[in-house]
């Protein structure tokens, strides 16, 4: 959900909104634009899920959208999906407007000098993917934490149990500490956990080089920082760190630049580098074109 002022976009984030204001927004608009074959499913704050079945739309995963964090401040008409069939899913966000406007919640949100969840952006399409469970790849099992419906539901796919921490915003906001806990609860019967945080990339689309630099501080204070605590008297374990993508805040949208990783644990051999960054990274013999790649060199090769 987005805020739209006249042709422009002004907040891809509705303000940040809360997951219950939403979830009343998103069943409203299933309740009005939704039919047999399109529903809408209430996520976590501003990103939600429309679900098409089958039919005339088959090439919707060939059209063009525009994420909406890229388009901060332009116009929407000239941002809308380009390709076969984008008539019907440009009529559901110009009608999503129409029926947003005046909704009790946005006229509350507007009443706070609040940013209104006013409007729907249909971007991110694609079909259920069929994917190797990660118990039969690396015979050990797992657990995800994250607040990003999409990381859940890939975990869900591979067969990673799905842990939902209380306070998991996916924002700046969100229970750190809680996620460290439940990941340390999860390794008393799991063998794996993969701990996701938002916080940093938000920071990052905002261009907020101060809460960017935040969220990265209390990332390694209270989940790295309280999760290695627990294992500093313990050799048989091992650790990886990284992000996704680059966010630069200069730029406010992801980019393909190379991002470095750090593994820390058993038989995992010091390299002598200075510090974790990207132009340390850029010394290093050791890199992956492929990303699945990583996760088997971590849990299988590492040397």
């Amino acid at each position: 959900m987005i805020t739209a002022s006249g042709d422009i976009l002004r907040d891809y984030s509705a303000g940040h909104i809360s997951s219950r204001e939403a979830e009343i927004i998103i069943r409203f608009i299933d309740q009005s634009l939704g039919t047999n074959r399109i529903k809408f499913y209430p996520g976590i704050s501003y990103r939600h899920l429309m679900v098409i079945k089958r039919g005339a739309e088959e090439h919707l995963d060939r059209v063009t959208c525009r994420p909406p964090h890229d388009i901060t401040g332009k116009s929407i008409l000239k941002n809308f999906p380009k390709g076969e069939n984008t008539d019907m899913l440009i009529n559901l966000m110009q009608e999503s407007r129409k029926i947003l406007d005046k909704h009790e919640i946005n006229l509350v949100r507007l009443d706070l000098k609040e940013n209104p969840a006013n409007m729907i952006w249909l971007w991110g399409q694609g079909r259920r993917p069929e994917m190797e469970s990660f118990s039969d790849r690396y015979g050990i099992k797992g657990s995800v934490i994250s607040a990003v419906d999409l990381i859940k539901g890939l975990g869900k796919i591979i067969g990673l149990e799905v842990i939902n921490v209380p306070g998991a915003t996916g924002y700046y906001d969100t229970n750190y500490e809680g996620k460290a806990e439940a990941a340390l609860r999860a390794l008393e019967y799991n063998d794996f956990v993969f701990v996701h945080l938002e916080a940093a990339d938000e920071a990052g689309h905002n261009g907020d080089l101060r809460e960017k630099i935040t969220a990265i501080e209390r990332f390694d204070q209270l989940i790295l920082g309280k999760i290695l605590g627990q294992f500093k008297r313990r050799s048989n374990f091992r650790v990886m760190v990284l992000p996704d993508h680059a966010t630069p805040v200069s730029l406010k949208t992801h980019t393909s630049d190379p991002v470095p990783f750090g593994i820390l644990g058993q038989n995992i051999i010091a390299r002598g580098f200075l510090g974790y960054s990207e132009k340390e990274a850029l010394k290093s013999e050791l890199n992956f074109e492929k990303g699945h790649e990583l996760m088997d060199y971590f849990l299988r090769k590492a040397e």
